[in-house]
């Protein structure tokens, strides 16, 4: 469908901001369900009763929307994105708790991919893949942020999407899917296990390797040095920054997650000019 520019902005700004909210729910809960499963599993395992470990009746889709707090449920009018957030100036209209500025920004984030995917593909099964691709991206990029953890239940499905979304070459050939999904994941496995016997220590963690892996199957084997590549510099300048802040410790552990989410996205949108950029840099 070409309709104007304008009213592509206002869907994707709409469809962005209502899914927005739904990504924070993810974002939020899945965490949640997901140390819920692992106690319930430690205690079976080691036989402990399940009374002795407190559990959560909680997930993506119940309870409704609630205060963390109070406990307290939403009303309508509190959930709207970002208008509500503005109108209760980030506190809860019950208890007064502060409310975290993840949830604007996140629907911020997500009308903002929508859009751009809207603007550059249309209405299409590109964009709807674009767009699919630029909420795990999210999700993925905040729960690292939040718990220093890349979930198998979003990294595997948008491994594999990658993969069929790419069997009619959308984002590049099936066989460059392939291999980036297979290179994705042995690259980092292969710097993990050379750091760690080198060093003794565990440089980073198993949901990076299939990360990358699935960024693969997205963009294709010849955009993983440049995803690596700008993922670790934003990385490494972040550190610095962390620590000449003294917000750091140089022993403190980075999600690494956040920055090859960011990265992923600007080869998504950019990939013809970063690889101009990347084999200029190769020749100098």
């Amino acid at each position: 469908m070409d309709l104007p520019a304008q009213i592509l902005t206002l869907l994707g700004i709409a469809l962005g901001l209502t899914f927005g909210s739904f990504l924070n729910v993810v974002i939020v809960r899945l965490p949640i369900q997901l140390q819920s499963s692992w106690q319930k599993e430690c205690q079976d395992f080691l036989d402990i009763e399940h009374e002795d470990v407190p559990t959560r009746s909680l997930n993506i889709i119940f309870p409704r929307s609630h205060c963390f707090s109070c406990q307290e449920s939403l009303s309508f009018f509190q959930n709207i994105p970002i208008i509500s957030f503005l109108i209760l100036r980030g506190r809860c209209a019950n208890c007064a708790a502060f409310i975290s500025p993840q949830y604007p920004i996140v629907e911020i984030l997500g009308a903002t991919a929508t859009t751009i995917a809207l603007l550059n593909f249309g209405i299409t099964i590109t964009a709807a893949s674009a767009i699919i691709f630029s909420y795990c991206l999210i999700i993925l990029a905040f729960i690292d942020l939040r718990e220093q953890l890349l979930p198998d239940q979003i990294t595997m499905p948008l491994l594999w999407l990658g993969l069929i979304v790419n069997i009619g070459g959308t984002f590049t050939s099936l066989q460059a899917a392939v291999l980036g999904a297979t290179f994705g994941y042995l690259g980092l496995w292969s710097i993990f296990w050379t750091f760690k016997l080198i060093t003794g220590k565990e440089g980073m963690g198993y949901g990076d390797f299939k990360f990358l892996a699935a960024l693969g199957a997205w963009l294709g084997w010849h955009m993983l040095p440049i995803i690596l590549l700008v993922a670790s510099s934003m990385a490494l300048t972040a550190g610095m920054i962390g620590i000449l802040s003294k917000r750091l410790n140089r022993g403190d552990a980075i999600a690494f997650g956040p920055y090859l989410a960011l990265a992923g996205y600007l080869v998504l949108y950019l990939r013809e000019s970063m690889f101009e950029v990347y084999l200029s840099l190769l020749n100098v």
